[in-house]
C-alpha cells in the first residue's frame, strides 16, 4: 500500500456526480498523486469480436456510468477501499484497430509499466481479446496465474476464419503459452450451444474446470464460492469477467449474449465470497453501448468493477 493518505474520489456531497471530469468514479488520474496500488484502465479494442461489434466504446461508457456509483463504502463487505488504497484511472490504452496480433503487442507492452508486485490493474474491455496482453503482462510480474472467467462462453477455441488472436481464442493461447495452472483455473457460468460437441473436451484437456449455469440452479450460490476456492486456493488469480456471462435481461449490450445466463444479485453474491483469493489482476470486458438500453450494461460493468476495487482492498 501507498505510504500516504489515498485520495478518494470527488466527494458526491459536493460536486454533483454529473459532473467534472468522467474518470472511473471520479477517481484521481494518473499522475496526478505520487503513487497508486491500483490502477483502472480503459482497452478500447474490439478487433477481435466475432459477432456484433462496438466493444470498442465500452471504456469510455462504463466511465460515463460510474457515476452514479457511490464508492465511499461497501456494506456487504464492510470495507472502505478508496480510503485503504490509492486507486487511479490510468486513461486508456492505444492500439490499431486493424492489425489483433500488434494490438495484443501494444496493449501488453503499455499494461507492462503498470503492473507490479505491489501495483494491481484492472482492465475495462474492449472485447476479451484484451485478456491476453493484461494476462501476460501480469504473468511477467506474478508468474502463472489461475484463471477465474466469468463468461457465458469457453473462450478456449483454436481459432476464427483462421485467425489465431480473438475474442474467442485468447485462453487456449494464454494455456499454450505456459500463462495458466491448469489445475487451479476454472470457468463460471458456461451455457448455450458450442461448434461441436468435443469442445469440452477439448478444454477440459486445456485444465479448466467449468460452473455452467444450470450448475448454479441446482448447487446454489454459497457452493458455486466453496467450488471455486478449493480450486483456486492461495495460487495468483486473474480474474476475467465477460459482461454476457450475465442474462440478457441484465446485460443486453454485448456482442454474443446468450440467453439463461446468471443474475446480477447472483454474480454480485458469487464476487462477495470471494474475499480471500488472491486476486492479482482483473478485466471486465464486452459492453457493447450500441445495444444497450439506458445504460444498464455500462452500470453493470461499472458496478463490477467497484466489486473488484472492494475485494482487492478487502483481501490485503
Amino acid at each position: 500500500m501507498v505510504d500516504f493518505a489515498p485520495v478518494g474520489p470527488v466527494a458526491a456531497t459536493e460536486v454533483p456526480r454529473y459532473a467534472g471530469l468522467g474518470t472511473f468514479a471520479r477517481l484521481p488520474q494518473l499522475g496526478s498523486v505520487p503513487d497508486y496500488d491500483v490502477a483502472i484502465v480503459g482497452v478500447p479494442f474490439d478487433g477481435g469480436t466475432s459477432f456484433r461489434p462496438g466493444a470498442r466504446f465500452g471504456p469510455s461508457n462504463v466511465r460515463e456510468a460510474s457515476r452514479l456509483l457511490r464508492p465511499g463504502f461497501h456494506p456487504e463487505l464492510q470495507t472502505t477501499a478508496v480510503e485503504t488504497a490509492q486507486f487511479v484511472d490510468a486513461g486508456d490504452l492505444s492500439c490499431t484497430p486493424y492489425d489483433n496480433v500488434l494490438a495484443v503487442k501494444q496493449i501488453q507492452e503499455q499494461a507492462t509499466h503498470l503492473v507490479a508486485k505491489d501495483k494491481t490493474v484492472i482492465a475495462i474491455g474492449g472485447d476479451h481479446t484484451i485478456a491476453l496482453p493484461m494476462i501476460r503482462a501480469t504473468a511477467a510480474v506474478h508468474g502463472p496465474v489461475a484463471l477465474l472467467h466469468f463468461d457465458a462462453h469457453l473462450d478456449t477455441w483454436d481459432t476464427y476464419f483462421g485467425e489465431e488472436i480473438t475474442h474467442g481464442t485468447m485462453f487456449r493461447r494464454a494455456f499454450e503459452e505456459g500463462l495458466l495452472v491448469e489445475d487451479r483455473s476454472m470457468h463460471v457460468g458456461i451455457r448455450g450451444p458450442v461448434y461441436d460437441k468435443d469442445d469440452f473436451i477439448r478444454d477440459h484437456e486445456f485444465g479448466f474446470q467449468i460452473i455452467r449455469c444450470s450448475d448454479i440452479d441446482t448447487m446454489g450460490i454459497p457452493a458455486v464460492v466453496q467450488r471455486i476456492k478449493e480450486r483456486i486456493g492461495e495460487t495468483p488469480v486473474y480474474l476475467s469477467i465477460d459482461i454476457d456471462v450475465l442474462d440478457p435481461a441484465y446485460a443486453p449490450g454485448t456482442g454474443t449474449p446468450e440467453m439463461g445466463g446468471m443474475h446480477s444479485r447472483e454474480i454480485l453474491q458469487t464476487l462477495r465470497g470471494l474475499s480471500g483469493l488472491n486476486i492479482v489482476g482483473a478485466d471486465v470486458v464486452e459492453v457493447a453501448p450500441a445495444y444497450d438500453h439506458a445504460d444498464i450494461t455500462s452500470l453493470a460493468a461499472a458496478t463490477l468493477v467497484f466489486e473488484i476495487m472492494s475485494l482487492l482492498t478487502t483481501n490485503k
